[in-house]
């Protein structure tokens, strides 16, 4: 059964890691897919011919998300492509990490203008042809550290915690309208990232897990697919944690 079937996605940060999990996942539930990249024009026609290869559709499109005027762009030439946009996935995300005594203002604006300024470009860039179809499902990636808090990463967390506040008050004005608007909290996915950190480390972090385990970007995007699908129909201004009970 797939639960997409016709749908329109935009993903943001979709060229690797927790993105391109969703992305792939959502091709193979239906869903048409445009995913944003910023730098690797090579990278981002491998993604498109990998996510197109079974009968699946996506395009890459080289935009900024947290540019006001190039996330506009972008989803004028989502909608001219392929004539409208169901869901939004504000994925894109980076981390400056390091103590706030350290923390420059540079570090601190890049973080929230990725992560925070992106979801508000780009929704307010949907808006518009979503108010039209009275239909829609915007999914914001926050994080576990949004909730919780991290020594080293303020400029994260705050970022992050933005994004719950912003889920909500979006949930609250469009409802009327049925647009959904939810937040995923990831907690430790186990990526390319990851991969590159020492192995004591992460097995010292899966055993502070309850499930003792890292999650997958699988384990994001299945909950991404029902936030987007019509079986969350009743679900809005929600904020679910994916963490393996990191926590409870």
């Amino acid at each position: 059964m797939k639960l997409l079937e016709g749908k329109v996605a935009i993903i943001t940060g979709a060229s690797r890691g927790i993105g391109k999990g969703i992305a792939e996942s959502f091709v193979a539930h239906g869903a048409k897919v445009a995913f944003t990249y910023l730098s690797s024009e090579e990278k981002a026609r491998a993604l498109e011919a990998e996510l197109s290869a079974n009968g699946g559709e996506a395009k890459g499109f080289r935009s900024d998300a947290s540019k006001f005027d190039e996330a506009q762009k972008l989803v004028e030439e989502v909608v001219a492509h392929f004539g409208t946009v169901d869901i939004l996935i504000n994925n894109a995300g980076i981390t400056r990490d390091t103590l706030l005594m350290r923390m420059s203002e540079e570090q601190w604006d890049e973080v929230m203008e990725i992560n925070l300024k992106s979801c508000f470009n780009l929704t307010k860039g949907v808006l518009r042809t979503m108010l039209k179809a009275r239909s829609g499902s915007i999914i914001n990636m926050s994080s576990v550290v949004g909730v919780k808090g991290n020594a080293g990463q303020a400029n994260y967390a705050a970022s992050k915690a933005g994004i719950l506040g912003f889920t909500k008050s979006v949930a609250a004005e469009l409802g009327s309208r049925n647009i959904r608007c939810n937040a995923i909290a990831p907690g430790f996915i186990e990526t390319e990232m990851t991969g590159a950190l020492d192995e004591k480390v992460v097995q010292e972090w899966r055993e502070a897990i309850p499930l003792k385990r890292g999650g997958s970007p699988e384990d994001v995007a299945n909950l991404a697919i029902f936030l987007a699908s019509d079986m969350s129909a009743y679900i809005t201004g929600q904020t679910i944690n994916v963490d393996g009970g990191m926590l409870m």
